[in-house]
């Protein structure tokens, strides 16, 4: 199965079944369709009987990576794998439950466990070795090496009041003094030999190996302290952590340790410095199970962290999640295999999980067909797992009709909060539904592709909250330019972005400010919007109209239409002949159609008209009554010729 993490990809190599992402009918219906398949029936499991009847509670790979012991439950037993053979090399059960066991050599020869019965047992390849009996139960094992000895973290406090972690010399094969933990007082009910039920312990234990070799205790009042096993004393105290510590893990240089503690939080510590380097919550309120320091195939250092629920990677520098892994069964205990991208837990499933992160590390070499074949796999196509199903929620169904069919026939199932229905069903009754849903979909898509096409080709849009009208204008002066960008100028500067987000820098378009810079645009009083100035002109020049000048051409006035009807211009006429008032007309009244005869009377000039005064002797005064009082053909010869302007004509 194949789990994506973000950009880090997470496989897992057994255990599979324990984590079925599919609901259990499904599962079994693709199973039962597998029995015909050759393949699948030919096939080999990694690691052959990698799981116990009930459950698992501890795993560990040997140094030299050629071994995997493993303890379970239920008869309780010991699983030994061998994995050049890729095969179970010997089982072996137990009289009690193991609680966490270690091995003392580089291969699985020899093997510390610590029981549940207050007993540590040591097994060979033969068989149980010895067995010793401890004073109070134990809570955590680990092994000194370079002073051959045992240590166990107990429960409950000793003869001085102090908890205790008891030291078995392996060499002189008797118990030595034991080192004495400040752990609080024992304030529990029903106090006896072992303590009460909530009753103080050294929960977890930490050595530094490889270097200074300290000793790390952690304990469940939220202390850690440090002891140095020459000496046996106490160096360091860090305490006031959240909750009881219950995991400890050193850095391989020794210059850092990393805590878990029983309320999901995981803190790196500098060995220097009392205060952590960063801190991080699972989230999940669950103790920490492990802790461990990895370092990837491109050398880099990570931290594993576990608890029931989630495995989480983060980056020891910065404590980022690097990725996760969340399986459908409890936790119990997670290792890594050093050196490679494999990592294995024990769990309350009947098959251990065994996970490969490829870009942690290669597969080990036991396993290393693995890395074909996740390379393959990467570079598949993946689909859904319910690609022959459609989840649809009660109010989806009954928007198709197909609640009548709930609890009816198997082609529509309950699952959580809704319900898979079969393809094929589905997209008959959406049809029956809406007989039209794909020509709508489509005419959607088409719609949408083509606004995108014309938006990317001729204007940049952009909404805003205030002065909508100001990016427009600046929008299309760009598109003139042939080059549109919505970030150019005060639109991507951040001093002026105030000035599209806040009302109260909204443009005011009636105010005389804006009418002084912008004399063109004209506000609509009612809704406030610009328009544009109307103007009207008239569609034709008025072809026998008087001209001053012969050189003028009627034919090159092209009609114009009204910008707006209700702006009417008018002209007045400065002749008063005939007794006549002035009087305003209408200008597009006065305009004549082409091809008639001009109705123009006296007085009634279309166009401009220029009016010359000139002195005139007494001696013509005669001439011109005779000229007012001729006949009506001479009184409008007269009155086109006084409308040229022209005087030498009248003389």
């Amino acid at each position: 199965m194949h789990v994506q993490q973000g950009d880090v990809p997470v496989y897992t190599v057994s255990g599979a079944n324990t984590a079925r992402p599919l609901p259990d009918w499904l599962a079994r219906r693709r199973k039962r369709s597998l029995k015909a398949d050759p393949e699948f029936q030919n096939r080999i499991e990694l690691l052959q009987d990698f799981s116990f009847e009930e459950a698992s509670a501890c795993v560990r790979v040997s140094e030299d990576n050629n071994w995997i012991v493993s303890t379970g439950t239920y008869k309780p037993q010991i699983h030994v794998h061998y994995l050049p053979h890729l095969s179970l090399s010997y089982a072996r059960h137990t009289t009690s439950l193991n609680i966490k066991f270690t091995l003392l050599s580089t291969d699985a020869s020899k093997s510390l466990h610590l029981q549940s019965d207050r007993r540590v047992e040591f097994h060979t390849p033969a068989g149980l070795h010895e067995t010793i009996k401890l004073p109070r139960y134990g809570r955590d094992l680990c092994y000194d090496r370079l002073a051959t000895e045992a240590l166990v973290g107990s429960v409950g406090l000793g003869t001085d009041g102090h908890g205790e972690v008891f030291r078995f010399n392996l060499e002189a094969g008797r118990f030595m003094q034991s080192y004495r933990i400040d752990v609080g007082s024992d304030s529990g009910s029903e106090v006896g030999l072992q303590g009460s039920i909530w009753a103080p312990a050294v929960n977890s234990i930490a050595i530094a190996e490889n270097t200074h070799n300290l000793l790390a205790f952690g304990t469940s009042i939220g202390s850690v302290e440090f002891w140095d096993p020459r000496s046996r004393s106490r160096i360091a105290v860090v305490g006031g952590q959240e909750g009881e510590i219950t995991a400890l893990d050193f850095n391989d240089s020794g210059l850092s340790i990393a805590t878990g503690s029983s309320t999901g939080v995981v803190k790196l510590f500098d060995m220097r410095s009392p205060k952590p380097l960063w801190r991080k919550d699972h989230g999940s309120g669950f103790p920490i199970k492990n802790l461990t320091h990895m370092t990837t195939s491109s050398s880099e250092r990570k931290i594993m962290s576990s608890d029931k629920q989630l495995i989480k990677i983060n980056e020891e520098s910065t404590g980022q999640t690097w990725t996760s892994i969340e399986p459908i069964v409890d936790i119990n205990f997670t290792t890594w295999v050093k050196g490679t991208g494999m990592i294995l837990t024990a769990n309350e499933g009947q098959a251990m999980h065994a996970f490969l992160i490829p870009q942690l590390g290669n597969a080990p070499r036991w396993a290393g067909h693995l890395d074909s074949l996740t390379e393959e796999m990467a570079s598949e196509v993946t689909t859904d797992n319910y690609e022959n199903y459609k989840f649809l929620t009660l109010p989806e169904l009954k928007s198709l009709s197909m609640e009548h069919l709930i609890g009816k026939t198997n082609l529509l199932r309950p699952y959580m909060h809704g319900y898979f229905v079969a393809s094929k069903l589905y997209e008959q009754a959406r049809l029956i539904a809406n007989p039209f849903a794909f020509e709508e979909e489509r005419a959607k898509r088409i719609k949408e592709k083509v606004e995108k096409e014309r938006a990317s080709r001729i204007r940049g849009n952009k909404k805003v909250k205030v002065n909508q009208r100001l990016v427009d204008k600046l929008l299309k002066r760009q598109e003139k330019r042939a080059r549109v960008d919505t970030k150019a100028g005060i639109l991507g500067d951040d001093r002026f972005s105030r000035l599209f987000e806040n009302e109260e820098f909204r443009i005011d378009e009636n105010s005389r400010e804006f009418r002084a810079l912008n004399p063109s645009t004209l506000v609509d009083p009612e809704s406030g919007k610009s328009i544009a100035p109307a103007t009207s002109f008239s569609e034709e020049s008025d072809e026998n109209s008087g001209s001053s000048s012969d050189d003028s051409d009627d034919s090159e006035v092209a009609p114009r239409k009204a910008r707006r009807d209700s702006v009417v211009m008018r002209v007045s006429s400065s002749n008063q002949e005939s007794g006549r008032q002035d009087r305003d007309a209408a200008f597009g009244s006065r305009a004549q159609k082409p091809g008639r005869p001009s109705k123009a009377r006296g007085g009634d000039v279309v166009g401009d008209k220029e009016i010359t005064f000139a002195a005139e002797p007494k001696k013509n005064k005669e001439k011109t009554d005779q000229v007012i009082t001729s006949t009506p053909e001479e009184k409008r010869t007269a009155a086109r010729r006084s409308a040229s302007g022209n005087v030498l004509r009248r003389l």
